[in-house]
């Protein structure tokens, strides 16, 4: 044990923070963000240098729900094209509305630097471990500053009251705190940021995003190209780790007739495939964001997710520091599966089936031509939950699916 730990885990005066949240994306930007509102003493831990690939769309929903400025907007997108593998393809309008397209770079820093006008405590630093002092208290184990002050030695600690694993797939968090609960299934993906380039392809429109559906750009997920204003996202995503996403990623441009356009930078990261099972050890610890696994099936989505659970967090750290009671954690995965597991679930199945040969990507981009299908897919993704106010589209939309399935509409 070194100096630094063995004061932190005998010193009283130690520092102790009622809130440690690890991880400054946007689940754990949120929860410190509404928890310092509550007159918690909280402090955010961010790895320098982290930005996730990410299409950066963000929902209505969530610019209501979080109060997001307009000037973070970076693009408003107003359509969708969803590209089939022979080619075809379905222009979807966003009626009455947009997309709102974010840098994630800018996006999250806004997000942790209000957190800190909250009050919330920023440091930059990689969580290390978590260890127990003489009274049961949490004690967080970080490397501050930069990743080359690891290999100096240098280290540091506090105690806290709760903890909040928000540091992405494959939490150090879960693994130190819960380390008998079961894992999940990944999804790699990878996209470049380009810029957009002065003699634009003759079919391109900066408020579209474009969703290719084709084997040989992803075998079970999709390729994409997402407008960001001055620049593009473009990527892909596969659970496949033999398959190459650079590979696809190239391919993707020279379809988009994009391969020429100036590369600013190249982003990795796994994502989960559906929720963990469980988020909370039972006592002080609980998971949001990537963390817990709320990266929506079969469309990637995962801001308004992260954000959503990581407001729930708040609110269950909020409640087990009010009356002692940990079971306010094992209710933040009840209320987040309670309002969104159905379309989890739903979106798992489809993924499952429409993603799994060509065959069936042609015919799901064909399904996308219907209005009814359009109507109630955006309804749903831009209020984030499944509208249930026209029973007669849902019933002319389930007999269209069979149509399709059974192999009795035409492509």
């Amino acid at each position: 044990m070194s100096a630094t730990e063995s004061s932190c885990s005998s010193d009283a005066s130690c520092e102790v923070f009622d809130v440690v949240v690890v991880g400054g994306g946007p689940a754990g930007a949120t929860a410190a963000h509404d928890l310092a509102l509550l007159g918690r003493s909280v402090l955010l831990l961010d790895r320098a240098g982290r930005i996730k690939p990410c299409g950066g769309a963000i929902p209505p929903r969530l610019i209501q729900d979080f109060e997001i400025p307009d000037e973070l907007l970076v693009a408003r997108a107003r359509s969708a094209r969803m590209v089939a593998p022979s080619d075809k393809h379905v222009d979807i309008p966003i009626d009455d509305g947009f997309v709102g397209m974010v840098d994630r770079e800018a996006f999250d820093e806004w997000l942790r630097e209000r957190a800190r006008q909250a009050g919330a405590e920023r440091r930059t630093g990689s969580f290390e471990r978590l260890s127990r002092d003489a009274d049961g208290m949490a004690i967080v184990h970080y490397v501050p500053g930069a990743r080359a002050r690891r290999e100096a030695g240098a280290q540091a600690c506090v105690r806290a009251r709760s903890v909040i694993g928000a540091d992405g797939a494959r939490s150090r968090v879960a693994s130190q705190a819960m380390p008998s609960a079961p894992d999940t299934d990944y999804v790699f993906a990878y996209h470049e940021i380009v810029r957009v380039p002065a003699n634009k392809p003759h079919d391109y429109d900066g408020s579209r995003c474009d969703v290719y559906y084709r084997g040989t750009l992803s075998p079970d997920f999709y390729g994409w190209v997402f407008p960001h204003g001055d620049t593009l996202s473009i990527g892909s995503g596969t659970a496949d780790k033999g398959f190459s996403l650079r590979g696809a990623v190239t391919d993707l441009r020279s379809a988009a007739g994009l391969a020429g356009a100036q590369t600013l930078r190249r982003e990795g990261a796994p994502l989960p495939m559906k929720p963990l099972r469980r988020w909370d050890n039972g006592r002080d610890v609980v998971l949001a964001g990537d963390a817990a696994g709320v990266v929506a099936p079969a469309s990637g989505e995962g801001i308004y997710y992260a954000m959503a659970g990581g407001r729930m967090a708040a609110e269950g750290v909020d409640g087990l520091l009010r009356t002692g009671d940990a079971r306010h954690l094992a209710r933040v995965r009840k209320r987040f599966m309670r309002a969104h597991g159905t379309v989890f679930r739903v979106l798992g199945i489809m993924q499952w089936f429409w993603y799994s040969s060509d065959r069936r990507r042609e015919r799901f981009v064909k399904i996308c031509e219907d209005r009814d299908v359009q109507q109630l897919t955006f309804e749903s993704y831009m209020n984030k939950e499944l509208k249930r106010k026209k029973p007669m589209a849902h019933v002319r939309i389930f007999f269209k699916d069979m149509a399709h399935l059974l192999g009795m509409a035409r492509v």
